[in-house]
């Protein structure tokens, strides 16, 4: 009489790599995806924004405001809005590749002139009152403790390209130095603040 051989049983590290293991591996891989298309953080490394932003701030960036790509590519599914005047962008420095986060105050098409840190976009100045600019209708702060930095004479901002400057505009390593950024390559928008220097948790919207 023929007789079935038993089937022998998955070695235990086997069983466990299939039970828990590869979802655990499954889910983190799914939640890094979400975290590189979707939404992710920023720590503000320096002064350049303030007083907007300080040195330390925790900011919350939407990474689908200007398009959503495929995870960790720049290849883009989706077109999302292009970068707008007054957003505060997170994007890779066209000098380094440093990180960067600053504030888009032109964009492809306008002519830019800045003169003792206050801006003017086709021929309209943006200042308001001391140390203050209307991008819209949003009313942006400046720190000129340190004077406006570089000015800018009348330059125009080619098509699909930004210029990006920091709110403390003597203190701002920017568009002004590194030239423009491109816009498709915008890696984020910083929507709020979600944890203040020395203050701890709060959500203050940019």
């Amino acid at each position: 009489m023929n007789q079935t051989a038993p089937v022998a049983s998955p070695h235990p590290v086997v069983q466990w790599i299939r039970r828990e293991a590869l979802p655990l591996a499954v889910m983190l891989l799914l939640l890094f995806a979400a975290r590189d298309s979707l939404a992710n953080h920023y720590q503000v490394p320096s002064g350049s924004m303030q007083p907007t932003l300080q040195p330390g701030d925790r900011v919350v960036v939407d990474m689908r405001a200007y398009g959503l790509r495929v995870p960790f590519t720049d290849v883009q599914l989706l077109a999302g809005q292009a970068p707008q005047r007054g957003d505060v962008a997170v994007f890779d420095s066209p000098a380094d590749g440093t990180r960067l986060i600053k504030r888009v105050v032109a964009v492809g098409g306008d002519r830019v002139q800045l003169h003792d840190g206050y801006l003017s976009i086709n021929g309209k100045p943006l200042r308001q009152e001391v140390a203050h600019e209307l991008f819209g209708n949003k009313q942006v702060q400046l720190d000129l403790d340190d004077g406006g930095g570089p000015d800018i004479n009348g330059i125009r901002i080619p098509a699909g390209k930004l210029l990006v400057v920091g709110d403390h505009r003597g203190d701002s390593f920017d568009g002004r130095f590194f030239g423009f950024v491109d816009a498709d390559t915008v890696y984020g928008k910083a929507v709020a603040v979600y944890w203040r220097r020395g203050d701890g948790p709060e959500w203050l919207r940019l």
